[in-house]
């Protein structure tokens, strides 16, 4: 089970997609799928819904960010070897640690 957000920017709606690669809807479920639906509560509940019950959504939809609500995008820099030797740095013996807008999330196959 893989959980999604799909539709139009800024109205997507809950979906998940099963074990055969099809994509269902989650509305009639879920409102939206945020942090708290995320916890290992709520993910059991979702796990426990049969896949063949959901709505089948046939045309091919836009992709949106996978949650909605996010508060804040702190971002890991020069996390692994291959990234510092490609920037010319040296390893860093601490995480880089920093900020993004939230406006830099998109879709997968959403413009940047």
């Amino acid at each position: 089970m893989k959980l999604c957000r799909f539709g139009p920017l800024d109205q997507e709606t809950p979906g998940l997609i099963d074990d055969a690669g099809i994509l269902r809807s989650l509305a009639g479920v879920l409102p939206d799928i945020t942090a708290a639906h995320l916890s290992p509560e709520q993910l059991n509940t979702l796990r426990a819904i049969n896949p063949n019950t959901l709505p089948v959504v046939s045309e091919a939809p836009r992709y949106g960010i996978p949650f909605s609500g996010a508060g804040k995008y702190i971002c890991i820099g020069l996390n692994y070897r291959d990234h510092a030797e490609e920037a010319g740095l040296p390893l860093p013996s601490e995480p880089i640690v920093f900020m993004k807008a939230i406006s830099a999330l998109t879709g997968p196959s959403d413009g940047i």
